[in-house]
């Protein structure tokens, strides 16, 4: 099982959506910013990393949501820890996917999402 820690971005009323890129595994999926831990590697330690690599920002304060796991038709395992990323530093940068947005809750539960993240989105409220 692949330990994953993702992170709840807001502003303005609005959700950070990010969408991986052609080519790579999910392709063109919406998901949220974050990635694998490392051995060692806490959760918040983890997104802290994961959000200076993709986006090239400074979280001030990491909360952990909840934990949740999910299993994909190729064989992907993964436990995912959903964050709320309470500020940042930074002008956000895409550094690693097709493209960043950000949406209402409305718009985001359009998207093509993860299969993984659906339960998580439908529960969370504005």
């Amino acid at each position: 099982m692949t330990r994953v820690a993702v992170g709840i971005l807001r502003r303005d009323g609005k959700i950070l959506a990010c969408q991986r890129k052609k080519g790579g595994r999910y392709e063109f999926k919406w998901e949220f910013p974050g990635g694998k831990l490392e051995p060692g590697e806490s959760v918040e330690e983890c997104l802290a990393r994961e959000l200076r690599e993709e986006l090239s920002i400074n979280a001030h304060s990491i909360d952990h949501i909840e934990v949740q796991s999910a299993e994909y038709e190729d064989g992907g395992i993964f436990e995912v820890a959903y964050c709320n990323v309470v500020g940042f530093d930074g002008e956000l940068v895409n550094n690693v996917f097709e493209q960043i947005r950000w949406v209402t809750l409305q718009e985001l539960r359009t998207l093509d999402i993860l299969e993984g993240n659906r339960d998580f989105i439908a529960r969370m409220e504005k």
